[in-house]
């Protein structure tokens, strides 16, 4: 008996050796799968390893100066930019830093700058941020995981109604798991590719800040958050409506770090309100502001002839912009029944002659928008590749999408003749509204079940209003009552956005990132279409829905791009755009005292975060009278 219990504790002992090993063997499968990183990418490797200075800044760059810019298009009244209630001050995000950051040279890449590693699974269903213990706000009180997590609670909870929407689908549990640790967890069956790198986006404010203040999130405030960031506001040289100024915190956190080497280099940045762009315009010619950003084709062409232009103290600099063009577009309002039907909007799109503008209006200078991904690899072109058409099938076989969409190139924007008014257009803009039912009545006008058409449209810049005009008279000629509604700034922003959306079209934009996820849905979702600051045109397409879902679930940068090319099919034949126009370059003026790095990256200006103020011409221009 005593050998059998011998033998029993040897094999009990042999098979928990034995477990014991295979649980070791699981947890160093399990370890394998763990990443710890200093960042995280959508697809690849990190261009930049650990303790980086990004190629393209000039590390040596002096600190100091200011730069000055024009805020057009009347005033501004609150400095919360994470709300729908008022109109923000420009740069009101300069306070604020997130955990994760990106770069100007890399799509899809996001590196620590308030954590020290983070790690994730393999599949990243979760993420775990261990962040630094150094990171103070401007107050010089800790940020701590506290401060994280209250954050993201505030944005879950109180954030834009079209951002909740889609986060509310995501994240399983948020929690603190000591001072310096916080974790996200995923809920199952979401796509996760996208999710780590969302977590570490967020902006983290002040828990005790807020609390002391009794803050929120969803009100107007002229007293901004306590953030982390190199500038806070300088309140004794803001004046509200009429200025904001953004001064360099001299005790900021970060300042010695490799990856801000080169980086917020002003001493100060200050935004200039006008009312109108021409008087913005003069202003910069006497020297009120420093830097301009030029966006008028005529003003670029012409109106640089002034003395300073002509003596050298302002310089005129085109910049090479390698990203996707910003979607600029006539946007229609899909919630009103008359633009409910296909036909409708491609009448209307007919009648905006963008090669006339752009000869007659415009110098040639510009080029025209086809894709929501132009000026990228993303945009879809000619006919569908196999692999679209495997995306793209079912959808037809259910019935959402035309049969013609797997076989023809994508829908792109008419092309019209030399004349303001092109004959051909007209007429196939008048079939399709006989089409849907909308007739010419004996005043001229288009009548459907004793309505009168009308379009209007709304307008906050009053340069636009060249472009509007002859638009507005090829409608009138197409037997639509067409008209022009100016409003100012905030009249705009009150008429544009949820609840109201008040607006037949608008100028405004189709949103898209060069590496597009979940905020698609946010964009063009049908479950946003009625809160979204985004989804302005109110756009609910199931076909759509379903491409989003695709795009959001790619596992790999061929997927991806698959995906993405077959959605902008699918975007463009919802007809909810007239795509107006781009350039591939940035058009700059500045006065001589500013210095930019040689090569500059693809992605981004970087005016207010990698130029620098050169003290000495800055001198020279004051001693010679040019500048105060």
């Amino acid at each position: 008996m005593k050998s059998l219990a011998v033998a029993q504790v040897r094999d009990w002992r042999l098979g928990m050796a034995g477990l014991v090993l295979m649980a070791a063997l699981a947890h160093e499968a399990r370890a394998q799968d763990i990443i710890t990183s200093h960042g995280i990418s959508t697809f690849g490797d990190l261009k930049y390893g650990p303790d980086f200075t990004p190629d393209y800044v000039n590390p040596d760059a002096p600190k100091g100066g200011e730069i000055s810019m024009a805020a057009v298009g009347g005033t501004w009244d609150t400095l919360n930019p994470y709300s729908i209630k008022g109109v923000p001050g420009a740069g009101a995000t300069a306070p604020y830093e997130t955990i994760l950051t990106g770069t100007a040279d890399e799509i899809g890449a996001a590196y620590c700058l308030m954590c020290k590693t983070l790690e994730y699974p393999a599949d990243r269903a979760w993420v775990i941020f261990h962040l630094r213990d150094d990171v103070t706000f401007a107050d010089g009180s800790p940020m701590t995981a506290e401060d994280v997590i209250f954050s993201y609670e505030q944005f879950r909870d109180h954030g834009l109604s079209d951002f909740r929407t889609i986060l509310s689908t995501q994240v399983d549990k948020a929690e603190v798991i000591d001072p310096l640790t916080v974790k996200f967890t995923f809920k199952a069956g979401v796509p996760f590719r996208d999710l780590p790198a969302k977590m570490g986006g967020f902006p983290v404010f002040s828990k005790a800040d807020f609390v002391a203040k009794k803050r929120s999130l969803e009100d107007s405030t002229r007293d901004p958050f306590l953030g982390t960031g190199p500038y806070q506001l300088d309140s004794a040289r803001t004046v509200t409506g009429r200025a904001v100024v953004w001064k360099r915190n001299p005790d900021y956190w970060g300042e010695a770090l490799p990856i801000n080497k080169g980086q917020n280099n002003f001493d100060s940045l200050r935004f200039e309100y006008f009312g109108d762009p021409n008087a913005a315009f003069e202003a910069f010619k006497a020297g009120t502001y420093t830097f301009r950003q030029e966006s008028s084709s005529k003003s670029w062409a012409t109106a640089y002839d002034f003395p300073g232009v002509q003596d050298g103290t302002v310089k005129q600099e085109e910049i090479a912009n390698g990203a996707k063009a910003s979607g600029q577009a006539y946007v229609f309002n899909l919630r009103r029944e008359k633009f409910q039907d296909p036909r409708v909007r491609e009448a209307i799109s007919l009648m905006f002659n963008f090669e006339w503008s752009n000869r007659s209006l415009f110098y040639g200078l510009y080029t025209r928008i086809n894709s929501v991904w132009e000026n990228s690899y993303l945009a879809a072109q000619g006919a569908p590749s196999e692999a679209e058409k495997a995306i793209l099938q079912p959808l037809v076989d259910q019935g959402l999408l035309p049969a013609a969409i797997l076989t023809d190139p994508p829908i792109t924007a008419p092309v019209s003749g030399e004349d303001q008014l092109d004959r051909k257009n007209l007429r196939k803009a008048s079939k399709l509204l006989d089409e849907a039912g909308w007739e010419v009545g004996d005043d001229g006008l288009r009548r459907k079940d004793g309505v009168v058409l009308t379009v209007e449209i709304l307008n906050d810049n009053p340069q636009f209003d060249r472009v509007h005009n002859p638009f507005i008279e090829n409608l009138k000629a197409l037997g639509i009552d067409a008209s022009l509604k100016n409003v100012d700034d905030a009249q705009f922003e009150t008429r544009t956005q949820p609840p109201a959306f008040d607006f037949d079209l608008i100028t405004s934009a189709a949103h898209a990132n060069m590496e597009p996820g979940d905020e698609m849905r946010q964009f063009y979702g049908s479950e946003t279409a009625d809160n979204s600051s985004y989804n302005v045109m109110g756009l609910k397409s199931p076909a759509v829905d379903a491409m989003a879902r695709v795009v959001e679930a790619a596992k790999t940068k061929e997927e991806l791009v698959t995906a993405t090319q077959a959605l902008d099919r699918v975007l463009l034949a919802e007809r909810f755009w007239i795509p107006q126009w781009y350039k591939a370059s940035v058009w700059t003026a500045y006065y001589d005292q500013y210095g930019h790095p040689e090569k500059m990256p693809p992605y981004a200006l970087g005016e207010t975060s990698f130029w620098w103020y050169d003290a000495a011409k800055g001198d020279k221009l004051k001693a010679d009278g040019v500048l105060r």
